[in-house]
């Protein structure tokens, strides 16, 4: 992984309004009105492949809003060894625990080059005592982050490698084209699946003599799904 100075991420002050985004966002609903309200400059940042954005326990800042890429949040165990728990993408945000103890209670690093808004405690904090929108919006996101860490913990960590391999190769279907799905290095996902890396590749290769999937670029990221009922069935 690789450290990285928050100041050298930094692009400028984001354009809420005019996001590419802004539906899937944590301002979707906002007014103009409650525009109004932000004074404090909402970051705008690009993190290259490996960057650490935050680290477990460190005081926060901010929450942030993914943009564009995705984030791995990592959680030491008592063995001492990290280990993924949840993969955020466009839409998602990171760090929304923060708002309860000011601290971050994992560690984010970007899986690709990830674009992304940091917004600033405060300006969370007056948005939810003064939106409803905003609180409407807060919440909806936190009961998502729930859910996707429930839904984490039991399609990934249950079952044989080759169901855990199948039930991430579609978690990680591309929101608006279920046909296309973006995978990581084999390293990551033994680690999101708690399997060896030898046996995370031996099961897309599996997938892939099967006529399963294909390979669409020559790093072995991007994957189109070509037999989405094989993939269901295992």
């Amino acid at each position: 992984m690789i450290p990285i100075k928050t100041e050298s991420a930094w692009r400028g002050t984001s354009d809420c309004r005019n996001c590419g985004i802004r539906e899937m966002a944590l301002f979707a609903d906002l007014t103009e009105s409650d525009f109004g309200q932000i004074h404090t400059p909402i970051d705008d940042m690009e993190f290259p492949s490996g960057a650490v954005l935050y680290q477990e326990g460190q005081r926060a800042l901010g929450v942030f809003t993914v943009r564009k890429g995705a984030i791995k949040l990592i959680r030491i165990t008592n063995d001492g060894n990290k280990r993924i728990v949840r993969v955020l993408r466009a839409g998602d945000v990171a760090g929304l625990e923060a708002l309860a103890t000011n601290r971050y209670d994992s560690e984010a690093v970007a899986l690709s080059q990830t674009s992304l808004c940091r917004i600033p405690l405060e300006v969370i904090h007056n948005l939810s005592r003064n939106s409803q929108h905003m609180h409407r919006s807060l919440m909806q996101k936190w009961q998502r982050a729930l859910k996707d860490a429930d839904d984490w913990l039991a399609d990934m960590n249950f079952g044989s490698a080759s169901q855990r391999v199948a039930g991430l190769v579609l978690k990680m279907r591309h929101p608006t084209d279920e046909g296309i799905t973006t995978l990581f290095s084999r390293e990551d996902m033994g680690s999101m699946l708690d399997l060896k890396f030898e046996t995370v590749s031996r099961e897309i290769s599996k997938l892939l003599r099967a006529g399963i999937m294909e390979p669409v670029d020559k790093s072995g990221r991007t994957y189109r799904i070509l037999k989405q009922d094989k993939l269901l069935a295992r």
